[in-house]
């Protein structure tokens, strides 16, 4: 397939190269110039969107996504499927889904979970809004990024899905930060904590998959420094969309509003550029009244 790919960072360059590996034809592009291994490189994003079969971005925030919308609409051909992968919130990625239609577009919502070590392994779940003929074009493509994609619903339901699914994260993971941190402090030990945890009623990803503790359960970033998988600037930003989203619904969420009032402490005082995980450090140094 010829595809486009514009926003090459952290997330976009492996999954444009797991692409590009699995024998598609990609071109990219980046305001950074970037460039990835057996990805060709275009001179703009309405070049990189020009005569493709799929447009792929893969951006930071909904203004950007919009901005480059306005660019790459006009340049794409009738019928191209445009696959956003970017964590945005609702209302941008429905506005952006309305301009693809109105221009004879197929546009597909489709952030993703899994981090930069899913991105790289092509192992990342891809949750998607848009049409059922959207989502099965996607398909193919979500199989080589990543190992599962759902269909959410109508255009902005993938954000939707993502925006809830990592408040629980931001939520539990605090929760198994304050749990070990605590143990620390009762003297328990953290890999007997881990077995007791894991193996009973508060089992949950942040502990057996992602455990914050160096040298417990699976290897995660813990292990190596609390170098991010998962930033917590980025954690800080979903939450942020969460609480925009429960605003704009009239949703009660007052776990993930004291979720983002901890990571908003947490990036100020040194987290930013750590994993989100690296809370448990944080939270360990931390006082009864913070």
């Amino acid at each position: 397939m010829e595809i486009g790919f514009i926003g090459l960072g952290n997330m976009g360059a492996p999954m444009a190269r797991n692409l590009a590996a699995a024998g598609h034809r990609v071109t990219g592009f980046d305001v950074s110039g970037a460039a990835v291994e057996g990805v060709a490189k275009a001179a703009s994003a309405a070049e990189a969107a020009t005569g493709r079969e799929a447009v792929i971005t893969m951006l930071p925030s909904g203004a950007i996504l919009g901005s480059v919308y306005a660019e790459i609409v006009p340049a794409a051909a009738p019928g191209t499927l445009m696959l956003d992968c970017s964590t945005v919130d609702v209302a941008s990625a429905r506005d952006a889904a309305t301009a693809a239609t109105s221009a004879g577009l197929e546009p597909v919502d489709a952030p993703v979970s899994g981090g930069t070590g899913g991105a790289s392994a092509g192992t990342l779940t891809f949750m998607a809004g848009g049409s059922e003929a959207g989502f099965a074009r996607a398909v193919p493509l979500f199989e080589v990024m990543g190992a599962r994609s759902v269909h959410c619903g109508g255009p902005g339901a993938g954000q939707a899905a993502k925006i809830c699914n990592n408040m629980v994260l931001g939520i539990s993971m605090i929760g198994v930060c304050e749990a070990f941190a605590l143990a620390g402090k009762l003297g328990l030990d953290a890999a007997a904590l881990y077995e007791v945890i894991s193996t009973s009623s508060g089992q949950c990803w942040s502990v057996t998959t992602y455990c914050p503790v160096p040298g417990v359960g699976p290897e995660s970033p813990a292990d190596r420094d609390y170098r991010p998988g998962f930033a917590a600037e980025l954690m800080l930003k979903d939450l942020g969309l969460a609480r925009e989203a429960a605003a704009a619904s009239d949703a009660a969420t007052p776990l993930g509003t004291h979720a983002a009032e901890l990571y908003d402490a947490f990036v100020a005082g040194g987290g930013r550029g750590q994993d989100f995980s690296a809370m448990l450090p944080w939270l360990a140094k931390q006082g009864r009244d913070g």
